[in-house]
């Protein structure tokens, strides 16, 4: 009995230490200081805005750089360096035709770098509803014919709009999020962030559909250093506590293996929402293609930034498609959001809150306490052995 008890209490104090261990790692003990720059040494430049958002580390320092010229383009760049520095010859920038015109110095601090343009807005008219791209599409959106608002700031990113050229309604926008710190997005789909990302919202809303049952694409095109994004892993997990009824993640990464030092990602989760308050009824399931090689002379085209920045290009791009087959189409609302995480690194992975390790362990402590009662009842309810034999002696 006493060993009994003893190993019960072994189990409930693991417990308790589990949970303990999973609320200490959700705690972040990496902050990065933040500072937002928008079009470094240029005011109101034509052609679209530039903002700079530095994230210093203690010794190293994440560039984000995000565009409006030509196609909306954010590019990350990783240094070694605490002091690292962005420098844009703006004339040559302008221009859009020279390479080297926005560089980050010292040039070999840069551990890695990686550029995601949204390149092009497609829709096709689902007359079966079986959610096939393939056959009737409309002639493309291309981004980079858009008109652009200006950048709007918001705290640590921005908030760039755009309109069809001489279309009377609808926008498509983009908020960017930096962050100082490990945390999670207030609104669904919530995704899981570190210091070492940043978070992009793309949404479509009262754009004109070309068809009653209308649905839409979205192509990106990453551009990248020594460890382009060249493959996309699908990662499964058994708790949708923070994305009701989404148990999978998808992550676009270098096909290289070893370490993630020196390497970039992007991360969502395949759901879109029709509405811009989320709800669970407004969710919609999204696919991709896979990845494939685009034309290096189209994206330079395309993105001013990514001409500037990089001196020789090897695009690949990748299709993300909202609605599957049965699902209502884009007239139901007019409306459809997306999001997407990019970083440095490893993509952070979900893993149990510490409310369900919290619930696990009070489930599994109930157990091993009925097991014990259970024990213990047995055992003082056990009578002592008859010491008598029940056999008679013969005389």
């Amino acid at each position: 009995m006493a060993a009994l008890l003893r190993s019960g209490t072994r189990v409930l104090v693991i417990l308790v230490l589990l949970v303990t261990l999973v609320s200490a790692s959700s705690q972040s003990s990496f902050e990065r200081q933040l500072s937002v720059q928008l079009n470094p040494g240029r005011t109101s430049p034509p052609g679209g805005d530039l903002l700079h958002v530095r994230a210093l580390g203690d010794n190293d320092t994440l560039h984000y750089l995000f565009c409006s010229q030509g196609a909306p383009t954010l590019l990350l760049v990783h240094t070694n360096s605490s002091s690292s520095t962005v420098q844009v010859d703006w004339p040559l920038f302008l221009a859009r035709n020279t390479s080297g015109s926005l560089r980050v110095e010292p040039e070999s601090s840069i551990l890695s770098s990686t550029a995601v343009v949204f390149s092009r807005l497609l829709e096709y008219d689902d007359v079966n509803d079986t959610a096939d791209p393939t056959s009737d599409l409309f002639p493309p959106y291309e981004l980079q014919n858009f008109t652009w608002a200006r950048l709007n700031l918001t705290g640590d990113g921005a908030r760039l709009c755009g309109a069809v050229t001489n279309a009377s309604s609808g926008v498509l926008c983009l908020q960017l999020s930096v962050f100082e710190s490990d945390g999670r997005g207030q609104t669904w789909p919530r995704l899981l962030h570190t210091s070492n990302s940043s978070q992009l919202e793309v949404w479509i809303d009262g754009l004109l559909p070309r068809a009653t049952r209308s649905r839409f694409l979205l192509e990106l095109q990453s551009v990248g250093g020594a460890y382009p994004l060249s493959r996309v892993e699908v990662h499964r997990s058994i708790d949708d506590e923070y994305t009701p009824s989404i148990f999978k993640a998808s992550h676009w990464v270098s096909a290289a293996n070893g370490s993630s030092d020196g390497r970039s990602f992007v991360q969502w989760k395949p759901v879109a929402y029709r509405r811009s308050d989320p709800a669970l009824e407004e969710a919609t399931p999204c696919s991709h293609s896979e990845p494939r090689p685009q034309s290096a002379g189209t994206t330079a085209a395309a993105s001013g930034l990514v001409r500037a920045f990089y001196s020789a290009l090897d695009p690949v791009g990748i299709n993300v498609s909202f609605g599957l087959a049965g699902e209502p189409f884009y007239n139901s609302t007019g409306f459809l959001s997306w999001t997407l995480v990019v970083g440095v690194g490893s993509p952070p992975v979900d893993s149990f809150s510490p409310l369900v390790v919290a619930i696990m362990a009070v489930a599994l402590g109930s157990l091993v306490l009925l097991l014990l009662l259970g024990g213990l009842w047995v055992g003082l309810s056990k009578k002592p052995a008859d010491s008598t034999t029940a056999y008679e002696p013969i005389n």
